[in-house]
């Protein structure tokens, strides 16, 4: 029978005006008891929320690829967003939630850095 998911927040984490690392779900050791072998988890994004700290608009783009990416086609979310002063924009996915294998890294960049801070409800999972 699997175990169900954990939820959990992620953030408050500021973002950079390069992209940047936000969330990776990946386990750096799956050494384990004798008898079992683990796996790398999953992460189901339920909701985010980017938050402009300025008094000026900034915006915010994610994307969901490689470490640190933020090529083009991988957009996530929100692409050059503008967010008003002292305001913030939500993102809620439907259903299960957008699904973040361990090999997954949401990665995001602002208009500027220290303007935007990004927060979020996941849950955690193993196969």
């Amino acid at each position: 029978m699997p175990t169900p998911n954990k939820t959990f927040r992620f953030g408050p984490v500021a973002v950079a005006n390069a992209a940047a690392n936000l969330l990776n779900g990946a386990v750096t050791s799956l050494a384990g008891p004798v008898g079992l072998t683990l796996t790398q988890p999953v992460i189901y994004i339920k909701h985010m929320r980017a938050v402009n700290k300025t008094g000026t608009a900034a915006t915010v783009s994610t994307y969901i690829g490689a470490t640190g990416g933020s090529a083009a086609g991988t957009e996530f979310m929100w692409n050059a967003t503008s967010i008003a002063a002292n305001s913030s924009i939500d993102f809620y996915p439907g259903g299960a939630g957008v699904r973040l294998e361990s090999t997954d890294f949401l990665t995001g960049a602002a208009s500027a850095a220290a303007t935007i801070t990004i927060e979020g409800e996941c849950e955690v999972g193993f196969l």
